[in-house]
């Protein structure tokens, strides 16, 4: 009887923790939420205006190369430019206008899409900070520059768009 408790308790715990590992991996809101479990939203960040951000606060990026669901960031591109996944339908946040989207990427994975463009986080970038916005960069012969992502209909000003002085060894 003992050996069963400790069976039932052992296997709860693996099945608890492979959906928490799975929510995680997704981008999905079981993770401290700063949007209200939206898979997107808007939020202004100093010195970017309103950008896009996913559940965690993270600004949100897109590449002028990748249009209408074309991937292009793949193999040492994704070190750095990490997609936003999502297992099931994408979720944005009450008011924010446009049209959220998913392609599914060449391994399978789905990627969340915001009127067609791919979004991805910087890998450097902490919740609250924009510091990708103007990078250009170049992964297997593919160059790309990248854009912070503003919600549709918003004004952007030069000021933030010009392309970041902070430079990242080895990068």
């Amino acid at each position: 009887m003992k050996r069963l408790l400790i069976l039932g308790i052992v296997g709860m715990a693996v099945v608890a923790g492979g959906i928490a590992a799975a929510v995680a991996s997704t981008g999905g809101s079981g993770s401290a939420s700063t949007t209200g479990g939206a898979t997107v939203a808007a939020k202004r960040i100093s010195g970017a205006g309103l950008v896009l951000v996913d559940a965690k606060g993270k600004a949100l990026y897109r590449s002028d190369q990748e249009r209408n669901g074309m991937v292009l960031c793949n193999g040492a591109c994704l070190s750095f430019w990490q997609p936003l996944w999502v297992t099931g339908t994408p979720k944005k946040a009450g008011s924010l206008a446009g049209k959220l989207g998913v392609v599914k990427r060449p391994d399978g994975r789905r990627q969340v899409t915001y009127n067609g463009r791919l979004l991805y986080s910087f890998k450097l970038d902490k919740a609250g900070k924009v510091t990708g916005n103007g990078f250009k960069d170049a992964f297997g012969g593919q160059k790309f520059t990248w854009r912070v992502a503003h919600p549709v209909g918003v004004k952007i000003s030069p000021a933030t768009t010009t392309t970041p002085s902070t430079s990242y060894p080895g990068y």
